[in-house]
């Protein structure tokens, strides 16, 4: 755990460090598109993030390979070059994207090609376990069609998110803590090391996230762009097909009986269409009702609009930052009670805790003009813009701003005061009548 801890610490580190660079190279090179209409924020944005991410993404690898117990990931398995290669790939038609805005027939196509290069370099799906059936394997030509499937989906589901400051960050990383979660308990609870892999891709993928958003939060100071989103997309979709696909649900036997038995028992997170997409169920719903709806309108699926669910949430009376919140506890929901459910399948408390916390997430909906307020005995924890006081005294002084200073009217020598008063009055309304028409 201590090398996966610092493997996650110096991905983030990398990340962090390198956004700062990163941001002011994107205003040199002018990938700072203009607002569109389907944006929320103000003020036209610096691009490219995705390139402190993908730098993240190779420094935890470089530390990785060099640690004793995870260094056998290297060399049992080619899982980590195949990732490397995929992502390589699609992080520079993300960068040609952010700054020259390819077509989305394009990208994609370079997201299949990225996923059959992972195909071709072992990283595929082998087997499925199927309800009542047990374990079936795939042959090559099915492996790398559901492969390729789902790496476009996962990948297109985390672009379509990303839409507010810090929330494809978010639920990704959210995502990903779930996925080590249960990466970590298959390798180390039951002994399987094809779960290594899928482990180490959880890890790093923590990190880039954890790195870039105190850069991307409300108020953002840079975007990941298409080179971030597609490219934590690829690696959660690699972590999935790699837990998922290559991990024998067989091997497991001795602690469920038959292998038929531990399919059903490890059911909710083994079959591979459905585990990466409970952990981005958020994402994904909001990609299937985008296509429905751009469809359903005679647009193009790929056409870009206002109808996301983060859009619906600021359309309703909620803040950016509590939309995103929002967005957060749902994703944290799903995934993390995927993986409980999956722990303990038969425990009913784990259900009735998943139906108050859905109830409680209810609630908050239904109340978007609540605003909540950072503690005092945690503001020195949180950026200075979090702050109450701080954000108290700027609101002071931009209402000392707004207010209208009186213009004062020239007064004749030997007019007494209340002549004056009124020939103020006189004139601060003949100003008033002047500026309404």
């Amino acid at each position: 755990m201590r090398e996966y801890l610092l493997t996650l610490c110096i991905t983030a580190a990398v990340t962090y460090l390198l956004t700062g660079p990163v941001r002011k190279f994107a205003i040199v090179a002018g990938a700072m598109p203009e607002i569109r209409a389907r944006d929320v924020h103000r003020e036209p944005t610096p691009r490219l993030g995705g390139i402190a991410m993908f730098f993240g993404l190779c420094a935890g690898l470089l530390v990785a390979d060099h640690l004793p117990n995870l260094n056998a990931v290297f060399e049992n398995s080619n899982e980590p070059r195949a990732l490397l290669s995929g992502a390589a790939l699609i992080w520079l038609i993300g960068v040609l994207d952010d700054k020259f805005e390819i077509d989305a027939l394009i990208k994609l196509g370079a997201q299949m090609i990225a996923a059959g290069v992972m195909v071709m370099q072992g990283l595929t799906i082998l087997w499925i376990p199927v309800p009542g059936v047990g374990t079936v394997s795939l042959t090559s030509g099915q492996g790398t069609l559901l492969t390729v499937a789902l790496v476009v989906i996962t990948i297109n589901a985390v672009n379509f998110v990303d839409g507010l400051d810090g929330l494809a960050a978010g639920m990704v990383c959210i995502a990903s803590a779930a996925s080590f979660m249960y990466a970590y308990r298959i390798w180390y609870g039951y002994g399987i090391e094809a779960a290594a892999p899928a482990t180490l891709f959880a890890a790093i993928l923590m990190g880039m996230c954890l790195g870039f958003l105190p850069h991307n939060m409300h108020p953002a100071r840079i975007f990941m762009g298409d080179s971030g989103s597609m490219l934590i997309g690829l690696i959660l979709a690699a972590g999935a097909i790699s837990v998922t696909g290559q991990v024998d649900p067989d091997t497991m036997k001795l602690n469920f009986g038959t292998g038929r038995d531990a399919t059903h028992a490890m059911l909710p997170v083994f079959i591979p269409l459905l585990m990466p997409l409970t952990i981005i169920a958020i994402p994904f719903a909001d990609l299937v009702l985008a296509i429905v709806r751009r469809t359903w309108n005679g647009k193009s699926p790929f056409a870009a609009d206002r109808g996301h669910l983060h859009h619906r949430l600021l359309e309703i009376g909620h803040s950016h930052s509590r939309a995103v919140l929002i967005m957060y506890f749902w994703s944290a929901l799903i995934a993390f009670g995927t993986v409980a459910y999956s722990v303990h399948s038969t425990s009913m408390w784990i259900l009735l805790l998943i139906v108050a916390l859905s109830a409680f997430g209810l609630v908050l909906l239904l109340l978007p003009r609540f605003t909540p307020r950072t503690p005092r005995w945690a503001e020195a924890f949180v950026p200075p813009r979090y702050r109450r006081r701080r954000a108290a005294a700027a609101a002071e002084l931009a209402a000392q701003d707004a207010t209208p200073v009186e213009e004062e009217v020239p007064v004749p020598a030997g007019v007494n005061g209340a002549t004056a008063i009124g020939a103020r009055s006189r004139f601060q309304e003949r100003r008033e009548a002047e500026s309404s028409r």
